[in-house]
């Protein structure tokens, strides 16, 4: 499936969980086969790291923290040029394609 956000797009989370909601932040990494986008400071998870000595180094214990993915319908992107979150709609030129807000018909890539 075609995804219309990539990584290093701002969005922001627009449902889900009550602390995550409202947030900001720019798209990590992009997993079209799941349908989900992994977001810098949301929806933060702890792990805890057992010591572990792979290949002749040690992976040092304790709490890591990280962001987990969340599916890609509960953020919406964030026009660059009007700052409002928007759909994303295609526009064709011959064979070329570009991201275009729904809002203000601008080009989202530059």
């Amino acid at each position: 499936m075609k995804v219309k956000i990539h990584k290093n797009d701002l969005v922001v989370v627009i449902s889900g969980r009550a602390e995550d909601k409202g947030k900001r932040g720019e798209v990590i990494k992009v997993l079209p086969e799941e349908k989900r986008v992994v977001v810098q400071g949301v929806n933060l998870r702890t792990k805890h790291q057992r010591q572990v000595q792979a290949q002749g180094r040690n992976v040092s214990p304790g709490k890591v923290r990280f962001e987990a993915p969340i599916d890609i319908s509960n953020v919406m992107l964030i026009c660059p040029k009007c700052g409002k979150a928007t759909r994303v709609g295609i526009s064709r030129d011959g064979d070329k394609a570009a991201r275009v807000c729904k809002k203000c018909e601008a080009p989202i890539d530059d």
